[in-house]
């Protein structure tokens, strides 16, 4: 089977053609097959923006976010310096002033 059909997001060996895309009917995720990043250099993590982040990188949060433990959210605008990137659903550890050690999701947060 041809690497451009596997679904970068699943996985799913089931992918097919939709127009000049690619589309999986498992996760429903679309993509261009000219476009497949290589994943054997790792983690690949991107901002709201699309830029690909780095550890050590500094974001800026680009909503408020409200804390369980805080009355206060983070609000948008809060600068994160020297973030570390982890697996999984919350893929930023960082701290941030006044709240400590926090996980944060990507989609949350640009380059800054």
């Amino acid at each position: 089977m041809s690497e451009e059909m596997i679904c970068p997001n699943c996985q799913s060996p089931y992918g097919y053609p939709n127009g000049a895309l690619m589309m999986c009917p498992e996760c429903g995720h679309e993509w261009n097959p000219d476009e497949i990043e290589e994943t054997a250099e790792g983690l690949v993590v991107k901002d709201a923006n699309g830029n690909i982040l780095q550890d050590g990188d500094t974001v800026v949060v680009i909503k408020n976010l409200a804390v369980k433990s805080s009355p206060q959210p983070i609000k948008a605008g809060t600068k994160v310096k020297n973030i570390r990137l982890t697996d999984g659903d919350h893929n930023i550890n960082c701290k941030i002033d006044g709240f400590g050690a926090m996980a944060l999701k990507s989609e949350f947060v640009k380059k800054g």
